[in-house]
């Protein structure tokens, strides 16, 4: 007989009675009831997660900065409130650890008294970090604590980058206020730089009009020079002359009672005396001529010298809002010694242009001396006639002789005066000239360096940022979170059920064709009693139990699409693949109860079990121990959960072909062993006769 009419033969067993009916169905149903059930039982379990009771506290008292109001546990309780996410129930904090303790909540949040203050402070002084308290029990339930964990990471998230915004936004405003700043930097360099210039142009006129002040400086000293040794000398010939006249008045006066009666007797020597006294004054008018001459010459340079160093004075000392100390210093002791020169120069010329002066009144004397004197040459011979008055003359002579030299030793003590004052300053110009070379060296530097300042600071103001509100929030809002995730999912699964479907579906189908095999034979009793073929027993006793894992994926898959919604990429390649994965368990179960009997029944869920921990359908088998590393290629599952993802959700379809190959390989092999088996059992021994032990 062949091998599908045994097939069908084992198969019309189920409809004798209604038990056996019973059992087909319950075969047929039983990877539904496994599969099906169990994934709907958690299909979409976060989109129930507001079920799940969670305590709120919110002790949070608020916080001000800047004078704006911050409330950092209200928005977030508000937030969380209007979410979807868990069952929120404000309570205090007291409740909450007491539920969280009894399991009345899974878990708590809590916002304490200092949040905002501590948000807030981000911007200040004194930055602290602000702390969310979350209080979890895994013996209420493990899962939970692990998704909160992932909720209240948002929520920090969330919380840290409001924090990062109030402090963005402040060193932000704080780039605008920069910005101004140092643009009125940079304009008070310009204005710097155009003063420092005005300065230096100053400093050149300076320097050069000291130049020439030290040049008139230097012949004011000469002129004085010369003038001091005329006034020298004319105070000497003044004094020989007063002395002369007084010798000459003392004997005139002395003598006069007994010169008179001789006078005619010796009016040669008369002559002779007068014309004496005429050639020594020529030489006194002489000299008072020279300083005459001299004297508006140098009250003139003494003058300029002394309005020049003052309107200097004024100009860098007094006018200047930044005069240079040193400078201003030397400048006042040489103004000071000009005045002192032009006040003796004022002196002099007084002495010279006066007609009320001594000296006009001494020339004038002198003139009308040396008259007389030349009019006594010319009357010696008449001295005796003329005695009397000639003493009267003599007399005024000697009294103006006097005061000529007085004026004289006046003139020189003044003139004296004039040349150490002219030397001091000559020197103090001197010194001022260098000065002012050393300004206006060190006012060319600063030009340089204030243009330098003004082209860095306006550099400066192009570098720094100045943004206005609009663009100054848009910068925080990025730089508050800076990295997005961008997340984007290849062939997304839209929901857990979807994403656990490949893990479960083979499952059930192992248990399903696993129960098939508890029901009906691995090996046709009949054909083996009739010693038929070892291939035809073995494809009869698993045709059944295919067609049968056939009709369970037909009815599985249509309960997870129809019924839970379950969305397939590749539904007919899904389908036909499930059918070769019946095939395939149908004949790995087959053989493993064909070789072993009673035994491979447990050697099926050890199989079982083998594979679910080393299949990744849950987590990936890289995380798992060495030795499920290790057989995770070499048994079935493994290729189909990893297909069924690729044709459920979608991606290269090189994993379902790889598949393919491996389950057929599977399914031959299984069938070729159940064959030896098969040959085997067709010889009866005494252990089947009497089995050790009977399931």
């Amino acid at each position: 007989m062949r091998s599908p009419k045994l097939a069908a033969l084992e198969l019309k067993r189920f409809g004798r009675g209604k038990l056996p009916r019973a059992a087909l169905v319950a075969i047929l149903l039983l990877p539904l009831l496994y599969g099906a059930l169990y994934l709907y039982s958690f299909w979409d379990p976060y989109s129930r997660l507001d079920k799940i009771p969670v305590a709120l506290v919110n002790e949070d008292r608020g916080a001000t900065t800047d004078g704006k109001k911050i409330n950092a546990g209200d928005d977030i309780a508000e937030g969380l409130l209007e979410s979807n996410t868990f069952a929120w129930h404000r309570v205090s904090d007291a409740e909450a650890r007491k539920g969280v303790e009894d399991g009345t909540y899974y878990l708590s949040l809590t916002m304490p008294g200092d949040f905002s203050s501590r948000i807030a402070s981000s911007s200040g002084d004194s930055p602290e970090t602000g702390a969310l308290r979350v209080r979890t029990n895994d013996a209420n339930n493990y899962i939970v604590g692990q998704i909160s964990r992932t909720v209240f990471s948002e929520v920090r998230t969330a919380a840290s980058t409001k924090s990062s915004r109030t402090f963005l936004d402040k060193i932000f405003i704080s780039f605008s206020d920069i910005h101004e700043a140092t643009a009125k930097a940079a304009k008070g360099a310009d204005d710097l730089k155009d003063g420092v210039d005005k300065a230096k142009k100053g400093s050149k006129d300076l320097a050069a009009g000291l130049k020439d002040a030290k040049e008139g400086s230097g012949d004011l000293a000469a002129g004085l020079k010369k003038l001091d040794k005329g006034a020298k000398d004319l105070e000497s010939g003044s004094r020989k002359v007063a002395k002369g006249t007084q010798e000459l008045a003392d004997k005139v006066n002395g003598t006069a009672d007994k010169v008179r009666p001789y006078l005619a007797n010796n009016g040669r020597s008369i002559r002779d005396t007068a014309r004496l006294a005429s050639d020594s004054i020529t030489a006194v008018r002489n000299n008072l001529d020279d300083l005459v001459r001299r004297a508006p010459v140098v009250r003139a340079g003494a003058h300029a010298a002394d309005d020049g160093l003052a309107a200097l004075h004024r100009e860098e000392c007094e006018k200047n809002p930044e005069p240079d100390a040193k400078v201003c210093g030397v400048l006042k002791k040489a103004t000071v010694s000009a005045n002192d020169v032009a006040t003796i120069a004022d002196d002099v010329h007084t002495l010279t242009k006066d007609s009320t002066g001594d000296l006009k009144t001494l020339d004038a004397r002198l003139v009308k001396l040396k008259k007389q004197a030349d009019e006594l040459a010319v009357r010696a011979p008449h001295l005796d006639e003329d005695v009397e008055d000639a003493i009267r003359k003599i007399n005024e002579l000697n009294a103006g002789a006097k005061k000529v030299a007085d004026g004289a030793d006046r003139l020189h003590t003044g003139i004296s005066g004039a040349k150490s004052g002219s030397a001091g300053l000559d020197t103090g110009i001197g010194k001022l000239k260098k000065g002012a070379g050393e300004l206006d060296g060190g006012l060319f530097k600063l030009a340089d360096g204030s243009g330098a300042l003004a082209v860095g600071l306006h550099d400066g103001v192009k570098q720094i940022p100045d943004y206005d509100e609009q663009d100054r929030d848009r910068r925080t809002e990025v730089m508050a979170d800076p990295v997005q995730l961008a997340s984007q999912s290849l062939h997304k699964a839209p929901n857990y059920g979807t994403g656990f479907a490949p893990y479960f579906i083979p499952l059930s189908l192992w248990v399903g064709a696993m129960v098939a095999y508890m029901i009906i034979q691995p090996l046709n009793r009949r054909a083996l009693a009739a010693g038929g073929s070892a291939w035809r027993i073995a494809l009869a006793g698993w045709l059944p139990v295919a067609a049968i894992g056939i009709l369970q994926v037909g009815a599985l898959m249509s309960v997870l699409h129809w019924g839970l919604g379950l969305q397939m990429a590749r539904a007919a390649g899904t389908i036909g693949f499930l059918a070769l994965v019946t095939c395939c368990f149908a004949a790995i179960i087959q053989w493993l109860n064909a070789r072993f009997g009673a035994a491979g029944r447990i050697l099926v869920l050890a199989v079982l079990m083998l594979q679910l921990t080393s299949a990744g359908g849950t987590y990936p088998v890289q995380t798992s121990p060495g030795f499920f590393n290790a057989i995770h290629p070499f048994l079935p599952m493994t290729y189909v959960v990893e297909a069924l993802r690729r044709l459920i959700t979608g991606g290269g379809i090189e994993p379902v072909w790889q598949a393919c190959a491996v389950l057929a390989a599977f399914t031959l092999g299984a069938l070729a062993l159940t064959a030896v088996s098969a040959r085997k059992r067709q010889v009866w021994t005494l252990d089947r006769l009497h089995p050790e032990l009977t399931l």
